[in-house]
């Protein structure tokens, strides 16, 4: 489980291709206190660390985690947001995350506001998730609030220092996020679809 607070922004230094999956080589100030199969999202995606080195962590993302995330689109020297599995003694300063990409997302519009920075994120929304005005939604891994909230869209405001301290400082129209709805939201979804198709039956 995670928070969606990212605690460092991690370089991807090498990507290797081990038949069907695609094994990154990861850079960041973490890397060092990190252990062997501990679990680190990485832009949302929870994955296993496979390998260390001085500075480094390997991690190894499989077919299924390319086909529903942005990682497959990775190369080398671009930023990935990471943070550590929650600690069950620590604050919950985010939301609830459980580091599985329900999908992917493109950002359609980028407002620069005076001391903020407001993105619009298109999906498909046939697949059956949903946001609602002022709920939790996971944009490559970091907990934001719904701004504006529409059937195929929303929007999410960012301040300075995520700006700065996240990957989203690179995010541009047309880019491919990776999304995490709001784990509740999905079980009131799925509980709501259940329910009319017994009216319908």
């Amino acid at each position: 489980m995670f928070t969606g607070i990212i605690e460092t922004i991690g370089i991807v230094s090498k990507l290797k291709k081990d038949q069907d999956n695609l094994q990154m080589i990861i850079e960041s100030d973490l890397s060092n206190e990190l252990k062997i199969d501990q679990s680190v999202a990485h832009n949302g995606v929870c994955l296993t660390v496979v390998a260390l080195a001085e500075g480094m962590h390997t991690v190894t993302a499989i077919s299924e985690t390319l086909k529903k995330s942005n990682l497959g689109k990775l190369k080398e020297g671009d930023l990935v947001n990471l943070e550590r599995c929650m600690q069950m003694n620590g604050r919950l300063d985010g939301h609830i995350v459980q580091g599985h990409v329900d999908q992917t997302g493109i950002c359609t519009e980028l407002i620069e506001k005076n001391g903020s920075w407001e993105y619009t994120i298109t999906y498909d929304s046939e697949i059956g998730n949903i946001t609602v005005e002022k709920g939790s939604i996971c944009v490559n891994g970091i907990s934001l609030t719904v701004v504006n909230s529409k059937e195929n869209s929303f929007s999410v405001a960012i301040i300075p220092y995520t700006y700065e301290h996240t990957n989203m400082k690179n995010l541009r129209i047309g880019d491919i996020v990776n999304l995490e709805f709001d784990i509740i939201g999905k079980y009131v979804a799925r509980l709501t679809r259940q329910k009319d198709m017994r009216w319908e039956m």
